[in-house]
């Protein structure tokens, strides 16, 4: 074999190494961001037209979240917000549309506390989704129907609903366990 044959075959033999291992490692930062974003992911994807787009979003929220000095809560805390969502609750029987309103309130105080700029709706979306991604679409629902119900465009079993979500997302807030 000549020297060119063989620095040919070793030239393609680096290439060929060099694409599998751009590769697997892109296969793996695509891995990693549908595990840390779950169903927000391919909802991403969606809204920005394609992977790479969406996965360019998806680190700037990484990034954007790694600034955020996100806290948990003590237990005292915790506690005094799991009493103060029973009373929001105690409240739907009498008065649906306000309990949907105290809800909404009441997880973004909670966000707010925990560290979570809460100045606009599209931002706490984008904040929550690096690590409550799975419970993102509660949160989409409810605020929906909190929207709706400030025009009475919205049925009490909507309402109810709207409850539901936000314990979702509230729940998830008040437990999450700052280990990762």
């Amino acid at each position: 074999m000549s020297t060119s044959t063989l620095i040919a075959v070793i030239v393609v033999a680096a290439i060929v190494v060099i694409a599998l291992t751009v590769a697997l490692w892109m296969m793996a930062r695509r891995r990693h961001l549908q595990n840390r974003f779950g169903p927000e992911y391919d909802r991403t994807v969606e809204a920005e037209g394609g992977r790479m787009a969406a996965e360019r979003e998806l680190r700037e929220r990484e990034q954007r979240h790694d600034q955020l000095e996100i806290k948990e809560l003590p237990v005292e805390r915790r506690d005094l917000y799991a009493s103060e969502w029973s009373t929001v609750q105690e409240h739907f029987v009498d008065r649906p549309e306000d309990s949907v309103e105290e809800a909404d309130e009441l997880v973004s105080r909670l966000m707010r506390e925990r560290g979570y700029p809460t100045d606009d709706y599209r931002g706490r979306l984008r904040d929550l989704s690096v690590e409550h991604g799975r419970t993102l679409e509660h949160y989409r629902a409810a605020h929906d129907v909190k929207v709706r119900s400030t025009d009475q465009r919205t049925t009490t079993e909507e309402l109810r609903g709207a409850m539901v979500h936000y314990r979702a997302l509230f729940d998830d807030l008040l437990t999450d366990q700052r280990s990762r």
